[in-house]
Protein backbone atom coordinates (compact mmCIF):
# COMPACT_ATOMS: atom_id res chain seq x y z
CA UNK A 1 0.00 0.00 0.00
CA UNK A 2 2.95 2.48 -0.46
CA UNK A 3 1.63 3.64 -3.68
CA UNK A 4 -1.53 4.57 -1.29
CA UNK A 5 0.49 6.48 1.26
CA UNK A 6 2.29 8.04 -1.19
CA UNK A 7 -0.98 9.41 -2.93
CA UNK A 8 -2.30 10.51 0.47
CA UNK A 9 0.91 12.36 1.36
CA UNK A 10 1.40 14.57 -2.14
CA UNK A 11 -2.08 15.63 -2.02
CA UNK A 12 -1.94 16.50 1.74
CA UNK A 13 0.45 18.97 0.99
CA UNK A 14 -0.76 20.36 -2.15
CA UNK A 15 -4.52 20.81 -0.10
CA UNK A 16 -2.60 22.51 2.63
CA UNK A 17 -0.17 24.63 0.83
CA UNK A 18 -3.62 25.33 -1.21
CA UNK A 19 -5.78 26.05 1.81
CA UNK A 20 -3.11 28.27 3.40
CA UNK A 21 -3.71 30.41 0.14
CA UNK A 22 -6.71 30.80 0.17
CA UNK A 23 -6.67 31.64 4.04
CA UNK A 24 -4.14 34.59 3.53
CA UNK A 25 -6.51 35.71 0.16
CA UNK A 26 -9.39 35.69 2.71
CA UNK A 27 -7.94 37.68 5.31
CA UNK A 28 -6.36 40.05 3.02
CA UNK A 29 -9.39 41.13 1.35
CA UNK A 30 -11.41 40.77 4.61
CA UNK A 31 -9.44 43.74 5.71
CA UNK A 32 -10.49 45.63 2.74
CA UNK A 33 -13.73 47.39 3.30
CA UNK A 34 -16.43 47.77 0.27
CA UNK A 35 -17.23 51.57 -0.49
CA UNK A 36 -20.96 50.62 -0.58
CA UNK A 37 -20.61 49.48 3.45
CA UNK A 38 -22.89 46.58 2.57
CA UNK A 39 -22.32 43.33 4.75
CA UNK A 40 -22.45 39.91 3.83
CA UNK A 41 -25.87 39.28 4.72
CA UNK A 42 -26.88 42.52 3.04
CA UNK A 43 -25.12 41.05 0.21
CA UNK A 44 -26.89 38.20 0.33
CA UNK A 45 -30.05 39.21 0.71
CA UNK A 46 -29.88 41.84 -2.28
CA UNK A 47 -28.57 39.45 -4.76
CA UNK A 48 -31.43 36.81 -3.66
CA UNK A 49 -34.02 39.60 -4.58
CA UNK A 50 -32.59 40.34 -7.57
CA UNK A 51 -33.36 36.95 -8.78
CA UNK A 52 -36.77 37.11 -7.17
CA UNK A 53 -35.92 34.22 -4.73
CA UNK A 54 -38.01 34.41 -1.65
CA UNK A 55 -37.82 30.97 0.26
CA UNK A 56 -34.27 31.02 1.05
CA UNK A 57 -33.42 31.68 4.57
CA UNK A 58 -30.21 33.46 5.42
CA UNK A 59 -28.84 32.44 9.16
CA UNK A 60 -25.10 32.88 10.88
CA UNK A 61 -22.85 30.03 10.87
CA UNK A 62 -20.10 29.37 12.98
CA UNK A 63 -16.79 29.13 12.48
CA UNK A 64 -14.36 30.45 9.51
CA UNK A 65 -14.80 29.62 5.98
CA UNK A 66 -17.56 27.19 6.62
CA UNK A 67 -19.78 29.14 4.41
CA UNK A 68 -22.58 26.63 2.46
CA UNK A 69 -25.99 26.34 1.06
CA UNK A 70 -28.38 23.90 1.68
CA UNK A 71 -30.58 23.08 -0.75
CA UNK A 72 -32.62 20.31 1.36
CA UNK A 73 -33.65 23.09 3.71
CA UNK A 74 -33.29 26.37 1.77
CA UNK A 75 -30.98 28.20 4.08
CA UNK A 76 -27.38 30.29 3.21
CA UNK A 77 -25.28 29.73 6.15
CA UNK A 78 -22.77 32.52 6.51
CA UNK A 79 -19.66 32.39 8.73
CA UNK A 80 -19.00 34.59 11.51
CA UNK A 81 -16.39 37.00 9.28
CA UNK A 82 -18.80 37.13 6.43
CA UNK A 83 -22.30 37.79 8.14
CA UNK A 84 -21.81 40.81 9.34
CA UNK A 85 -18.32 41.49 7.82
CA UNK A 86 -18.33 44.52 5.53
CA UNK A 87 -15.85 43.50 3.34
CA UNK A 88 -14.38 42.59 -0.02
CA UNK A 89 -14.04 38.65 1.12
CA UNK A 90 -17.67 38.74 2.57
CA UNK A 91 -19.07 39.95 -0.50
CA UNK A 92 -17.81 37.25 -2.28
CA UNK A 93 -18.43 34.48 -0.17
CA UNK A 94 -21.85 35.72 0.16
CA UNK A 95 -22.45 36.08 -3.30
CA UNK A 96 -21.17 32.72 -4.49
CA UNK A 97 -23.57 31.11 -1.68
CA UNK A 98 -26.31 32.91 -3.27
CA UNK A 99 -25.02 31.81 -6.60
CA UNK A 100 -25.75 27.89 -5.33
CA UNK A 101 -29.47 29.26 -4.65
CA UNK A 102 -29.97 30.44 -7.93
CA UNK A 103 -28.70 27.36 -9.61
CA UNK A 104 -31.14 25.41 -7.33
CA UNK A 105 -34.05 27.72 -7.89
CA UNK A 106 -33.01 27.36 -11.68
CA UNK A 107 -32.69 23.81 -11.68
CA UNK A 108 -28.80 23.50 -12.88
CA UNK A 109 -28.66 20.03 -13.89
CA UNK A 110 -25.12 19.41 -12.41
CA UNK A 111 -26.04 20.52 -8.69
CA UNK A 112 -29.07 17.95 -9.05
CA UNK A 113 -26.42 15.11 -10.13
CA UNK A 114 -24.49 16.38 -7.10
CA UNK A 115 -27.39 16.10 -4.64
CA UNK A 116 -28.53 12.88 -5.68
CA UNK A 117 -25.10 11.40 -5.44
CA UNK A 118 -24.71 12.72 -1.89
CA UNK A 119 -26.34 9.28 -0.08
CA UNK A 120 -24.01 7.28 -2.28
CA UNK A 121 -20.84 8.97 -1.22
CA UNK A 122 -21.69 8.74 2.13
CA UNK A 123 -22.04 5.09 2.05
CA UNK A 124 -19.11 4.69 -0.40
CA UNK A 125 -17.25 6.19 2.40
CA UNK A 126 -18.69 3.74 4.79
CA UNK A 127 -17.78 0.76 2.93
CA UNK A 128 -14.09 2.34 2.45
CA UNK A 129 -13.74 2.23 6.19
CA UNK A 130 -14.68 -1.94 6.25
CA UNK A 131 -12.43 -2.30 3.52
CA UNK A 132 -9.22 -0.52 4.76
CA UNK A 133 -9.92 -2.28 8.63
CA UNK A 134 -9.78 -5.97 6.17
CA UNK A 135 -7.13 -5.14 4.48
CA UNK A 136 -4.83 -3.90 7.89
CA UNK A 137 -5.75 -7.89 9.13
CA UNK A 138 -5.46 -9.40 6.05
CA UNK A 139 -8.91 -10.39 4.60
CA UNK A 140 -8.52 -9.49 1.58
CA UNK A 141 -6.03 -12.25 0.33
CA UNK A 142 -8.95 -14.84 0.74
CA UNK A 143 -11.44 -12.78 -1.46
CA UNK A 144 -10.37 -13.75 -4.58
CA UNK A 145 -7.62 -11.36 -5.81
CA UNK A 146 -8.32 -8.56 -7.10
CA UNK A 147 -12.49 -8.73 -5.61
CA UNK A 148 -11.23 -6.09 -2.34
CA UNK A 149 -9.61 -3.92 -5.11
CA UNK A 150 -12.42 -3.53 -7.23
CA UNK A 151 -14.78 -2.96 -4.65
CA UNK A 152 -12.23 0.07 -3.24
CA UNK A 153 -11.80 1.28 -6.86
CA UNK A 154 -15.68 1.58 -7.31
CA UNK A 155 -16.00 3.57 -3.73
CA UNK A 156 -13.31 5.59 -5.26
CA UNK A 157 -14.72 5.89 -8.56
CA UNK A 158 -18.39 7.26 -6.79
CA UNK A 159 -16.35 9.76 -4.61
CA UNK A 160 -13.85 11.24 -7.94
CA UNK A 161 -17.28 11.42 -9.70
CA UNK A 162 -18.99 13.75 -7.03
CA UNK A 163 -15.94 15.88 -7.05
CA UNK A 164 -15.62 16.25 -10.53
CA UNK A 165 -19.25 16.99 -10.70
CA UNK A 166 -18.71 19.56 -8.22
CA UNK A 167 -16.13 21.39 -10.30
CA UNK A 168 -18.73 22.70 -12.14
CA UNK A 169 -21.16 23.69 -9.49
CA UNK A 170 -18.53 25.48 -7.65
CA UNK A 171 -16.85 27.54 -10.83
CA UNK A 172 -20.62 28.55 -12.18
CA UNK A 173 -21.75 29.89 -8.47
CA UNK A 174 -18.34 31.81 -8.29
CA UNK A 175 -19.14 33.28 -12.17
CA UNK A 176 -22.68 33.97 -11.14
CA UNK A 177 -21.33 35.82 -8.12
CA UNK A 178 -18.97 37.62 -9.70
CA UNK A 179 -21.13 38.75 -12.85
CA UNK A 180 -24.01 40.15 -9.96
CA UNK A 181 -21.39 41.91 -7.89
CA UNK A 182 -20.15 43.49 -11.29
CA UNK A 183 -23.32 44.64 -12.73
CA UNK A 184 -25.24 45.75 -9.62
CA UNK A 185 -22.17 47.66 -8.79
CA UNK A 186 -21.61 46.17 -5.19
CA UNK A 187 -17.59 46.01 -6.39
CA UNK A 188 -15.76 47.54 -8.79
CA UNK A 189 -12.22 48.03 -9.82
CA UNK A 190 -9.84 46.46 -7.36
CA UNK A 191 -12.29 45.45 -5.66
CA UNK A 192 -14.04 43.10 -7.99
CA UNK A 193 -10.60 42.04 -8.74
CA UNK A 194 -10.12 41.27 -5.15
CA UNK A 195 -13.47 39.63 -4.90
CA UNK A 196 -12.26 37.31 -8.02
CA UNK A 197 -9.37 36.08 -6.50
CA UNK A 198 -10.64 35.31 -3.41
CA UNK A 199 -12.90 32.42 -5.48
CA UNK A 200 -10.43 31.28 -7.72
CA UNK A 201 -8.29 29.90 -4.62
CA UNK A 202 -11.75 28.51 -3.42
CA UNK A 203 -12.41 26.97 -6.25
CA UNK A 204 -8.70 25.25 -6.27
CA UNK A 205 -9.55 23.69 -2.95
CA UNK A 206 -12.21 21.92 -4.89
CA UNK A 207 -9.75 20.87 -7.87
CA UNK A 208 -7.22 19.48 -4.93
CA UNK A 209 -9.84 16.96 -3.80
CA UNK A 210 -10.81 16.24 -7.46
CA UNK A 211 -7.49 15.49 -8.62
CA UNK A 212 -7.23 13.48 -5.64
CA UNK A 213 -10.01 11.23 -5.40
CA UNK A 214 -9.33 10.63 -9.25
CA UNK A 215 -5.76 9.53 -7.98
CA UNK A 216 -7.00 7.30 -5.68
CA UNK A 217 -9.73 5.67 -7.95
CA UNK A 218 -6.99 4.95 -10.43
CA UNK A 219 -5.17 3.70 -8.17
CA UNK A 220 -7.27 0.88 -6.33
CA UNK A 221 -8.20 0.36 -9.98
CA UNK A 222 -4.65 -0.29 -11.84
CA UNK A 223 -4.55 -2.63 -8.69
CA UNK A 224 -7.39 -5.01 -9.02
CA UNK A 225 -6.64 -5.25 -12.99
CA UNK A 226 -2.67 -6.26 -11.76
CA UNK A 227 -4.37 -8.91 -9.51
CA UNK A 228 -6.49 -10.60 -12.30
Amino acid sequence: MMGYMVIIGVFTVVGMIISGKLKSTFNKYSRVALSNGMSGKEVAEAMLRHYGITDVKIVPGKGSLTDHYNPMTKTIALSEPVYNSRSISAAAVAAHECGHAVQHAQAYPFLTMRSALVPVVKFSSTIQQFLFMGLMFGIGSGMGGGTMMYILAATFGATALFSLITLPVEFDASKRALVYLDNSGITHGAEYDGAKDALWWAAMTYVSQALASLAMFLFFLLRAMGND
